[in-house]
């Protein structure tokens, strides 16, 4: 009897333990993703403030984010150095 409760009580830890390992995994994997997060966020900002600066009509400025939400940001980086491009031959 003795030797069953031991190894009930073994199976019970050795389950807790792997529960709190699991547990710890899913922790450093969200930390990853709020990191990715975060960085996402800041280009984001960072791409809407090149946006207001290099765009000079509300036109431009529409069109550069509709195609950061709908074709993402290497889309919209390509348009607004065509839009540079543009600026500088037209001056």
């Amino acid at each position: 009897m003795t030797l069953t409760l031991d190894n009930r009580s073994q199976n019970k830890e050795s389950s807790l333990t792997q529960a709190l390992r699991q547990i710890q995994q899913l922790n450093s994997k969200i930390a990853v993703l709020e990191q990715q997060h975060l960085s996402y966020v800041q280009k984001q900002q960072n791409l809407i403030s090149a946006i207001a600066e290099i765009c000079v009509s509300p036109m431009q400025e529409i069109e550069a984010l509709r195609i950061l939400i709908y074709r993402g940001e290497a889309a919209c980086r390509q348009y607004l150095r065509s839009v540079l491009v543009k600026q500088r031959k037209n001056s």
